[in-house]
């Protein structure tokens, strides 16, 4: 697969996840605009990439604000001519409470990390991806937003209104040739412990580079006719 010209968006781009994923897509000759809302962390890890400058773009914006992302929309889209795929990496989590005991700030701090910063993207960027008759939209959500958790309600709250958002989009994007689609994730293993310290908790936790395929496989070619997907990353999760 060649990404050659394509204009990836990689939201939460500072992450291990989100340099992962710029890494293997600049690989593949795609050009990267990296959104966060950290100018240091993003200069980093633009410049670790060693792409020319034509190739790569940092983007400091805070996505709960809807001027600013806009605005990076219409930045990225001047700088490259054109947005093909949004990745949406940007979240939160937070629990350990029961409902009786979870203040509302939890549940309000939930649905804005995942239903607001997933709204204020797909208002600015769907338009541009549309332009081009080819395009993918992935978001990473959780099994935990249609099988919720004992003290996890707002995080599946804000998970299942992220997911409702997307495959309503999908359904709106039919016959345009860009797809939305979803990738399930129970716990990111950044520290890889399900290969080092195996346990029957690490079981069902997927590493970054797990995921980093199944968003690579979702922006070939061959991924066009999977449309409003939830895909589980969780296998072993009973």
């Amino acid at each position: 697969m060649k990404l050659d010209d394509r204009t990836v968006v990689i939201s939460g781009a500072t992450g291990e996840l989100g340099f992962i994923l710029a890494q293997a897509l600049a690989a593949e000759q795609a050009k990267l605009a990296l959104i966060g809302k950290d100018s240091q962390k993003l200069a980093v890890s633009a410049g670790a990439l060693g792409l020319p400058e034509e190739r790569v773009m940092a983007v400091t914006a805070d996505l709960l604000n809807p001027v600013q992302t806009q605005a990076a929309a219409g930045a990225i889209a001047e700088r490259f001519g054109r947005v093909d795929a949004l990745l949406h990496l940007a979240g939160g989590w937070t629990g350990g409470k029961s409902l009786v005991e979870a203040p509302p700030e939890d549940l309000e701090f939930m649905l804005k990390q995942h239903v607001w910063t997933s709204l204020h993207v797909i208002q600015a960027f769907v338009p541009h991806v549309v332009k081009n008759s080819w395009g993918r939209v992935v978001m990473i959500s959780s099994p935990f937003a249609s099988r919720p958790a004992a003290k996890g309600g707002p995080y599946a709250a804000g998970k299942a209104a992220q997911e409702a958002l997307m495959l309503t989009l999908a359904q709106e994007l039919k016959g345009t040739g860009v797809t939305a689609n979803l990738l399930l994730v129970k716990t990111i293993d950044t520290q890889r412990k399900r290969v080092t310290v195996p346990s029957s908790e690490n079981v069902s936790w997927s590493t970054p580079e797990e995921i980093c395929a199944a968003v690579m496989y979702l922006l070939s070619d061959e991924a066009g006719v999977v449309n409003g997907a939830k895909i589980p990353l969780y296998g072993g999760m009973s």
